[in-house]
């Protein structure tokens, strides 16, 4: 990791910092981008380089210590602001410069900011500019305005099973602004965003975790109902606060709350005898508490207290909520339900085996492997690299976390066969 010594002017009596990656990729085929410039200034002194990264063959820079506010300001609601905000510019031969407004640094948390590098464009040197928004807590956003937790004229639908999807159609505005964009999003990348946007990740675990649930069962029951379909949209989501919940954008993603969804993106919560995942809203409760929405503000001083998630869901909503999961998800291979390490030999083996080659075609540090179904060392190293690159606690064996990654990844790398050369 690479510590930064420099001392900023308006940042000296700072003894906080945070640990920022940028992770590029071309936006025709995903693959990595090697050799790409990146650029850092501190937002309120732009014109001061603070240091110039590169990439590597896996399209990520190294670890960067940035000074970050005290912890203290994102542990409690102040009118501090509770991370720092950078400035990054980032440029590659043959593809369009992507400038980044707002980067968020948290003290004690290391943050991803991924990069989606469009082809360069012969007829204009117009940067791509993004522009990260303030956090849901800090920021100035309307409150949800509240809606029964279960659509009750869908519930006839008494066979219609819980499906995990492999995208999402996010509106970026109020269901009426026609000139909202509409984005795709891979559905665990878009709950990243969400909760890395509404709460801290300087948060107890237990808090996070109880907050993904909440996004997790809100989401799937807009999809589940089509809610905004019935209405003639076609989008599944908001970004709107007041409709939906906050998705920024681009923003960066803080990796313990990145590894925290790839282990439950399946889960959502449920009641007794009902069908739909439970659409459960949340307020930010600063000040006064919000009637069956979760208080984030609440649920971080009961995460401080040694609440475990479901006994902070339960403080917020129904008593018989309990934790849900499926294992039908669209486009992937469900896990097998055992850990394949050094000496399995199976299909499951196999199929793995197959897509770390596909994947190691892109990310040169993985080796391509033979497909003989045998877990051999070779495989292992495999297993560890791809770990390695994708933020992953490096253990050389697939659990269900690392299943569900190389099945992302491969899907996302043969999803589209152009790609930037």
């Amino acid at each position: 990791m690479y510590i930064n010594n420099r001392i900023y002017p308006t940042q000296e009596r700072r003894k906080y910092y945070g640990i920022l990656q940028v992770q590029v990729v071309c936006e025709l085929g995903s693959r990595p981008v090697e050799n790409a410039e990146i650029q850092i200034f501190h937002k309120y002194n732009p014109n001061t380089v603070i240091d110039i990264l590169s990439t590597d063959s896996s399209g990520k820079t190294i670890e960067i210590e940035l000074p970050a506010p005290p912890i203290e300001y994102s542990m409690e609601p102040t009118n501090y602001q509770p991370y720092s905000e950078y400035m990054l510019v980032i440029s590659a031969p043959g593809l369009q410069t992507v400038e980044i407004d707002s980067a968020q640094i948290l003290p004690y948390v290391k943050t991803i900011q991924p990069v989606r590098m469009p082809l360069k464009d012969a007829n204009t040197d117009i940067s791509k500019l993004i522009t990260i928004g303030p956090n849901f807590l800090f920021g100035n956003y309307p409150p949800k305005i509240y809606e029964e937790e279960v659509k009750t004229h869908i519930e006839a639908q008494v066979n219609k099973s819980v499906v995990i999807p492999e995208f999402i159609i996010v509106h970026n505005g109020i269901p009426t602004d026609l000139t909202a964009r509409n984005y795709k999003i891979e559905y665990r990348e878009y709950i990243k965003n969400v909760v890395s946007s509404q709460i801290y990740a300087t948060w107890p675990h237990e808090t996070i975790y109880a907050n993904i649930l909440t996004r997790l069962s809100f989401s799937l029951n807009r999809v589940f109902t089509d809610w905004y379909h019935r209405q003639g949209y076609d989008f599944d989501l908001t970004s709107s606060t007041a409709f939906d919940q906050i998705w920024i954008y681009g923003r960066n993603i803080d990796n313990n709350i990145s590894l925290a969804v790839d282990y439950v993106f399946n889960y959502f919560l449920s009641l007794p005898d009902v069908n739909q995942p439970i659409l459960t809203q949340a307020c930010i409760g600063k000040s006064v508490t919000c009637q069956n929405m979760i208080s984030l503000w609440g649920s971080k001083f009961l995460g401080d207290q040694g609440y475990k998630a479901i006994d902070i869901l339960h403080t917020y909503y129904n008593e018989s909520m309990y934790i849900n999961y499926t294992n039908n998800i669209t486009g992937i291979q469900v896990w097998p339900d055992v850990i394949l390490s050094e000496g399995s030999n199976s299909d499951a083996v196999k199929l793995m085996q197959q897509n770390l080659h596909v994947i190691a075609r892109a990310y040169d540090e993985l080796p391509l492997l033979e497909a003989d179904g045998i877990f051999n060392p070779k495989t292992q190293s495999a297993v560890a690299a791809f770990q390695k690159v994708f933020n992953l606690p490096v253990t050389g064996t697939i659990n269900a976390v690392t299943w569900y990654k190389i099945e992302q990844i491969y899907q996302r790398l043969t999803r589209i066969f152009e790609f930037c050369k």
